[in-house]
């Protein structure tokens, strides 16, 4: 049984005990968080539900496990002749989340 949910803008291929890394930085560690926007989903065997453009019904959940943040980025602005520089870093934060269960429609 698998899924392939959208969160943040990006799809994720998800079955129940994997671990994936979105951004769900509003979540304290240990509570769940449910993805309803499911795009494809499938039972096992031959039947699959595709969405148009999403299924209705089905839903994943899991479960936050940690924050973290990215390595730092190093954004560096430059012109030439003018002596204008600029260099800025950034971490992009993320939360693990692992799935516990996936719930289709009867």
């Amino acid at each position: 049984m698998y899924a392939i949910i959208e969160a943040d803008g990006k799809q994720y291929r998800v079955a129940e005990g994997d671990t994936i890394r979105c951004d769900a930085a509003g979540q304290e560690p240990g509570s769940e968080i449910s993805f309803e926007r499911v795009v494809l989903a499938s039972g096992g065997g031959a039947h699959v539900a595709v969405g148009r453009p999403f299924v209705e019904g089905a839903r994943v959940v899991g479960t936050v496990v940690r924050h973290g943040k990215t390595k730092k980025i190093l954004v560096f602005k430059y012109k030439p002749k003018k002596r204008v520089r600029k260099l800025v870093g950034h971490r992009q934060r993320y939360a693990d989340v692992k799935i516990t269960r996936i719930e289709l429609p009867a």
